[in-house]
């Protein structure tokens, strides 16, 4: 197996998927000086990061043969598999030493198939989903926390390092999805106990504000509070993260669990909660849209 390459201030980068997500993380690796190539189903959604110098390449594939290093943040596992796996994947453009690293919330069964093609094709797949959303995106805050091959994991550390501040290795190939199953569970505990608190506030009168000012720094304190909560109180619900891929997540820990022999009511619960919002047309929302769907079944 030849060893994964050395990243330097040269290494040329990669980047599959210029979303909400992806045009900040790449931005900040364009921002440390590494050359990059990238690709997107809509071209124009990288046009950005093309004006800061990135070139733009016709597919997954040729995105592979220009590059050393392939970060992938793209919507579904079928797109994830299509993007690696197709004759115009990663997979087929990428050399021996070369490192692939998808940032996908996705299958971990699928990210283990994906680093098994590669390492028999001498190359290497971590997969390496985050938390912090767009935010954390845009300030280089992330969590990263990624599964796959010890030696691909630390030469892309430096790389992690532009994108994030908690950076971590959870284990073999699957592990850095497993782990992200853990977070979005929490969340979506978390997301529900957030917006039915604003509501309750609301009906006892309280202003939802001051509340908030009590309850930030007490035991009820976390993440969505402080970043969700006055989206919600401001009516902006644009999505950070988005219904349909929160849904799509929640898929992805029921299913897990449920090989597992695991059962998770509260995660069926909230589930159901998120796909009932997005019926009423919130999937392209952000996650915080939950409180339109609680506050009808409220009234």
């Amino acid at each position: 197996m030849t060893a994964p390459v050395t990243v330097t201030q040269n290494t040329r980068i990669g980047w599959i998927g210029t979303g909400v997500m992806g045009l900040s993380m790449c931005g900040h690796l364009l921002s440390a000086g590494h050359p990059a190539v990238v690709f997107n189903r809509t071209r124009a959604k990288a046009e950005p990061l093309m004006a800061r110098g990135a070139v733009w390449v016709e597919s997954p594939r040729a995105v592979a043969e220009a590059a050393d290093v392939v970060f992938t943040i793209v919507g579904y596992p079928a797109d994830v598999r299509r993007v690696y796996l197709q004759p115009d994947g990663v997979l087929a453009g990428l050399a021996p030493g070369k490192i692939a690293v998808d940032m996908t919330t996705t299958s971990p069964s699928l990210s283990a198939e994906i680093a098994a093609a590669a390492e028999r094709l001498g190359t290497y797949a971590l997969d390496a989903p985050v938390s912090g959303g767009d935010v954390g995106a845009k300030n280089a805050a992330l969590s990263i926390m990624a599964g796959g091959d010890a030696a691909a994991f630390a030469a892309v550390r430096p790389l992690f390092e532009r994108m994030g501040r908690i950076i971590a290795h959870q284990g073999p190939a699957g592990a850095g999805q497993h782990t992200k199953m853990c977070n979005q569970i929490v969340i979506a505990g978390t997301m529900i106990g957030v917006c039915e608190s604003l509501l309750y506030a609301v009906r006892a009168g309280l202003d939802p504000q001051a509340m908030l000012g009590s309850i930030t720094k007490g035991a009820a304190g976390c993440w969505t509070l402080d970043n969700l909560a006055p989206r919600i109180l401001k009516g902006d619900y644009a999505p950070g993260f988005m219904i349909d891929h929160f849904v799509k997540d929640m898929g992805i820990a029921l299913e897990e669990a449920g090989r597992m022999g695991l059962t998770l009511p509260g995660l069926a619960l909230v589930r159901e909660l998120y796909e009932s919002a997005a019926r009423k047309g919130h999937g392209r929302d952000g996650t915080q849209a939950l409180y339109l769907a609680l506050k009808e079944l409220a009234a």
